[in-house]
């Protein structure tokens, strides 16, 4: 089949606008993206798929995310594509720390066309991406695109960052184009970050463990994860207990092509509702805790969607947002893209200030920097991040754990 072809800024943004549309038809993030090899054939385009038939289905679907993971599938069925480094993505709004992270950890390209001042990567139109570990600011300052915007609007700007590709002839993007990507992301945004909480109060929510086993809820969970429900630890207080479990997925993670990381979630009672590790030979950015947000949120998906209001409103009893819960990594945050991807991630789950009684949602067991220079990257991250949501990622309490896992790592 004969692909489609650009080879001018212009005619590539206007195709991710149209897909930015298709997302706001469809009730989600109006966000749209797609992928050019080093000639200018578009090998793929997508939107934004954080919301499906009026329900959170994955946190993690933003419209680059997508596309990398599509990349990378391709090629692990033995597709012939190009190198990542000659590979551009295509975004009509600025990246998020997530796309970000999966972009830099990839090693794409990215044109960008409207800016994002709350979430993006460039939130200051400064080009200088301060909101990036030091250590991948030259990466992002030669990979990524800011064409101008020919005009005298608000929407006007002058090009800034990397050159785009040689192969595009045009490098100037239109201001009524420019217009409809910011216009119909502003459209949606608010819209869809209140479906994030739609979910019940921590203190009207009921315990998991309180169901029988044959209740369909415990059964779609066990069939996500077999070790489910297994252990309990105080709320937001994981424990030695929890080692077992880190332990094995970690050990899957290095068979899966990964550092030997994993990511568990508990509920707000302490309940383990998911172990994960990640699946890099799948996907180079396919790491623990993007299994296991997206497992999460597609398994309360699958039990909402077609479901009477009377079932989804168990769902949400039993199954509450995350937020309530307990994130914990077996190593901690540092200073690679992957990893900026993973806090990006964790942002992109949340969507909203963390409760103030659980501040410490966000635990890891292993540190991998220096506590000060973790809360310095964190501090750096734009607006939604730092000001909103408030991430703080936070050693476990418990020595017990800390040492298990260090033995046994």
């Amino acid at each position: 089949m004969a692909l489609k072809k650009t080879i001018d800024v212009q005619a590539a943004v206007a195709v991710a606008a149209a897909e930015a549309i298709a997302a706001k038809t469809q009730g989600t993030f109006g966000v749209g993206a797609l992928m050019l090899d080093q000639h200018g054939n578009v090998l793929q385009s997508l939107h934004n798929n954080v919301v499906k038939d009026g329900l959170i289905f994955d946190p993690t679907a933003h419209s680059e995310r997508q596309l990398i993971d599509w990349y990378y599938a391709e090629r692990s069925k033995g597709r012939e594509l190009p190198e990542p480094q000659d590979i551009t993505i295509v975004t009509s709004l600025d990246p998020c720390c997530m796309c970000a992270g999966a972009i830099l950890a990839g090693g794409f390209n990215v044109v960008v066309a409207a800016p994002d001042k709350n979430a993006g990567i460039n939130y200051d139109n400064s080009a200088s991406f301060n909101a990036l570990p030091a250590s991948l600011r030259a990466q992002a300052g030669a990979s990524f695109s800011y064409p101008a915007i020919l005009g005298s609007s608000l929407y006007a700007r002058a090009n800034s960052g990397a050159t785009p590709k040689s192969f595009f002839i045009g490098k100037t993007i239109s201001e009524p184009t420019q217009a409809l990507c910011a216009l119909v992301f502003e459209a949606t945004s608010a819209e869809v970050m209140e479906k994030f909480n739609t979910d019940l109060p921590q203190e009207v929510l009921k315990d998991l463990a309180s169901l029988p086993a044959s209740h369909a809820i415990v059964s779609a969970l066990k069939q996500q994860y077999p070790d489910a429900l297994t252990y309990r630890c105080a709320p937001h207080r994981p424990d030695a207990g929890l080692a077992p479990f880190l332990l094995q997925a970690m050990a899957r993670d290095r068979e899966h092509g990964g550092a030997g990381d994993a990511v568990a979630l508990l509920d707000s009672f302490g309940n383990l509702l998911l172990c994960m590790p990640g699946r890099m030979t799948q996907s180079g950015i396919r790491s623990a805790f993007m299994e296991t947000t997206r497992a999460y949120a597609q398994l309360r998906y699958k039990l909402m969607n077609g479901a009477t209001p009377a079932q989804q409103e168990q769902v949400r009893h039993y199954l509450g947002h995350p937020k309530d819960g307990t994130f914990v990594f077996a190593q901690g945050p540092d200073a690679s893209a992957l990893s900026f991807m993973n806090l990006g991630a964790y942002g992109s789950t949340m969507e909203g200030p963390l409760p103030l009684k659980n501040p410490a949602q966000f635990q890891y067991v292993l540190p991998s920097l220096p506590e000060a220079d973790l809360a310095a990257i964190c501090a750096a991250m734009p607006p939604l991040y730092r000001n909103i949501i408030r991430i703080r990622p936070t050693q476990v309490a418990d020595a017990a754990l800390v040492a298990a896992l260090s033995d046994g790592a």
